[in-house]
């Protein structure tokens, strides 16, 4: 049976913390950023809330997921660290922080970009498993060989969510090799992004960029690309998400499928849809990056994709440049919110 690993939202939110409860027994793990760690997707906890407010909340969640049984995983995923990437001070304090988490919580596994902290964690936490963050961008057996002895599993790098030989090498790979493999199911990222790399690192920087009197405000390439109606056409053949429809399509060849749930605004209906398997309304508000706004007046009506979608990208040839069709898809797709989709 499938199980979901969900992100805690970085404002607190304890509605999504009681379906999460409810829903225990199809979540294989919640996985966080404690504060005042530098993470992947910022780490704002609300303007409403005080600088005490933020950290006491979520320990508070932790505390109700750990007494419900639900295993946790830590981020440590922020594209860089600065000076401190290699500084015995940074270890410290790191090593101070999981202490807590195992000692409180139990804690199973970290997820990580840095392959010196999934080192660190390995030779002073026994038993705390060690995942490459899915920023790493692993995609081959090759990029797995190179830092195995480091970690114990890997996020499969977003661009081959739906290329099907590419999973089962991964996978083969994997199991040689004693090693996990995880899924990412609703990144809203571009294929192969040019500047995906710069803006993860501005995001580590986060809390000092914002502090400063900045020339520029960046807010991904992706949203440029697609304010063109044609690149919009592009959408599904450039992007990698796979639907709560088609996760049964790819569930058995991962050990986990992760849920981006920490930024949306909507973490329980993003959850709801791939427990049930099924979502009616606009695809893209079930991804982060959510694009939604981008395609206004219009929605990609995930009703509206055919049944066989994943099925058939799965095992095509990925010459995009010689076929149509997710174009084809995309454009019968894209409605106004006003039209039957029954």
């Amino acid at each position: 049976m499938k199980k979901f690993t969900v992100g805690l939202p970085v404002v607190p939110n304890d509605a999504f913390t009681e379906q999460i409860l409810r829903s225990r027994e199809d979540i294989s793990e919640v996985y966080f950023s404690p504060h005042g760690v530098s993470g992947g997707r910022g780490n704002v906890f609300g303007e409403d809330l005080s600088p005490w407010d933020g950290p006491m909340r979520q320990m508070a969640t932790l505390d109700r997921l750990h007494a419900a049984g639900i295993p946790l995983n830590v981020l440590f995923n922020a594209n860089c660290y600065g000076a401190d990437s290699l500084s015995r001070i940074f270890f410290d304090r790191l090593g101070d922080t999981v202490d807590a988490l195992v000692s409180r919580y139990r804690l199973r596994s970290v997820t990580t970009t840095s392959p010196l902290i999934a080192r660190f964690i390995h030779a002073n936490f026994e038993g705390v498993r060690t995942r490459a963050s899915v920023n790493m961008s692993v995609g081959t057996p090759e990029g797995m060989e190179y830092i195995a002895a480091d970690f114990d599993g890997f996020y499969l790098a977003r661009e081959y969510n739906r290329d099907l030989p590419r999973i089962r090498a991964m996978r083969a790979a994997c199991d040689r090799m004693g090693k996990e493999l995880y899924l990412l199911a609703n990144s809203g990222c571009l294929n192969h992004c040019s500047a995906h790399t710069f803006h993860d690192n501005l995001v580590a920087h986060e809390s000092e960029i914002v502090g400063r009197d900045n020339a520029y405000r960046f807010e991904g390439v992706c949203h440029a690309f697609l304010r063109s109606a044609e690149n919009r056409e592009r959408y599904l053949a450039r992007t990698n998400f796979i639907r709560p429809e088609d996760i049964d399509a790819v569930a058995p060849y991962f050990d986990g499928i992760k849920l981006a749930t920490r930024t949306s605004p909507i973490p329980g209906v993003i959850l709801s849809a791939y427990l049930r398997g099924h979502h009616a309304g606009a695809v893209t508000s079930l991804l982060e990056p959510d694009h939604t706004g981008l395609f206004f007046p219009q929605i990609l009506e995930n009703s509206r994709i055919p049944a066989d979608f994943t099925e058939r990208v799965l095992r095509c040839d990925k010459q995009c440049d010689r076929c149509g069709y997710c174009a084809d898809v995309c454009r019968a797709a894209m409605i106004q919110p006003e039209e039957n989709v029954c």
